[in-house]
């Protein structure tokens, strides 16, 4: 099994090679999402029972679910991480960069209420300078990771994360100039069922000023129900990420008449795009297979390295920290290649401990 990256032998490729690396400076990578608490706890088989819990599985809460939260933090050894998709990646991303702090911006709805307040000073301690919108409809948005043996069951409730306010929250003066200083953005497809407005005010900022925007296919079921509004930002997208069976799913979709990842990956590069100064990158994970680049003239495999599956604890926040890593990179400049060595690095570490956690530095060189 692979999972972190060698050294790929593709040419060396800048988005812009007129463009230089870019100064060290704060909030120069914006991250807008689904903000979470993540809940994470060694849970018994009972407590799996009485809420109807599979061993290692994902969902959505449902009414029955109402009380596991409260339950968790009461009967049980918590702890508790800044998460959801998008600031996961963004809290990788400051991770690998470390100096100087707060260089990652972050956008999202939480409530007014204790979960809210963990989830704000757990976003100071990642040094990812989080600018939240609070409200009191709906309370902060929360995943439950159920820890039994080496299985997690997680349990998210959205709840204040689908109350994001474009004119509240991302049109206010100060919170504005914020995305106006960043030089690079990503946003995962998640927040496509939140607020689309909201990602194509910060897409066209993007594409207007010649910047870097990002974008996720995130599940596929956003690229078959949110198949519009994906449609609607994807001119504006010069990075997409996604993985096999999101790139699968969207092929299909798109009618593409192909199952072979590399040629949905060069169909979807070509894309019609907005800003034509920077061709459209696609970036396919596969597991531990190879990762699929496609650029304007080529579409390589780029090679990861062995890892014994008995080192793997969690795959789950892979996905957000490969976006992490490639994005600490990126947000400078670096060569596609050396971004995506990055992000093989980042995800390798993650697999290696429970949840979207981190040590206290990166070994990357």
């Amino acid at each position: 099994m692979r999972m972190a990256s060698e050294e790929p032998q593709a040419k060396k490729i800048k988005l812009d090679e007129n463009e230089k690396s870019l100064e060290c400076g704060e909030n120069l990578l914006f991250g807008m999402g689904n903000p979470l608490l993540d809940i994470s706890a060694v849970v018994d088989k009972d407590f799996l029972d009485k809420y109807g819990l599979k061993a290692n599985d994902q969902i959505l809460a449902e009414e029955k679910h109402k009380e596991l939260f409260d339950e968790l933090v009461k009967k049980f050894k918590v702890e508790y991480h800044a998460g959801g998709s998008t600031q996961n990646s963004i809290k990788v991303a400051q991770w690998m960069i470390q100096m100087p702090h707060r260089v990652t911006t972050f956008f999202g709805c939480i409530g007014i209420d204790s979960f809210g307040k963990i989830l704000k000073k757990k976003a100071e301690e990642a040094h990812v300078d989080a600018h939240y919108y609070e409200q009191n409809e709906q309370p902060t948005g929360t995943c439950a990771a159920c820890i039994t043996g080496n299985n997690r069951s997680l349990v998210a409730n959205l709840a204040a994360a689908n109350c994001y306010s474009q004119e509240k929250h991302l049109d206010l003066e100060e919170n504005w100039k914020l995305v106006e200083k960043a030089q690079v953005y990503y946003i995962a497809g998640f927040f496509l069922t939140v607020s689309p407005p909201s990602i194509l005010k910060v897409a066209s900022e993007s594409s207007e000023k010649n910047k870097l925007f990002s974008l996720n296919l995130s599940a596929p079921f956003i690229c078959q129900f949110f198949k519009e509004p994906l449609m609607q930002v994807m001119p504006y997208v010069d990075i997409l990420f996604g993985n096999e069976t999101e790139a699968a799913t969207f092929g299909r979709e798109q009618g593409f008449e192909t199952e072979d990842i590399k040629e949905i990956a060069r169909k979807t590069q070509a894309l019609p795009k907005v800003n034509t100064n920077k061709p459209r990158i696609v970036i396919f994970t596969q597991g531990d297979d190879d990762t699929i680049l496609a650029t304007a003239d080529k579409v390589v495999s780029i090679p990861v390295l062995e890892i014994s599956p008995e080192e793997i604890v969690d795959t789950n926040g892979a996905g957000d920290a490969f976006v992490g890593g490639f994005l600490s990179q990126i947000v400078y400049n670096r060569p596609v290649e050396e971004c995506i060595r990055a992000a093989h690095y980042a995800a390798n570490v993650v697999i290696r401990r429970s949840g979207c956690t981190l040590p206290e530095k990166p070994e990357f060189k």
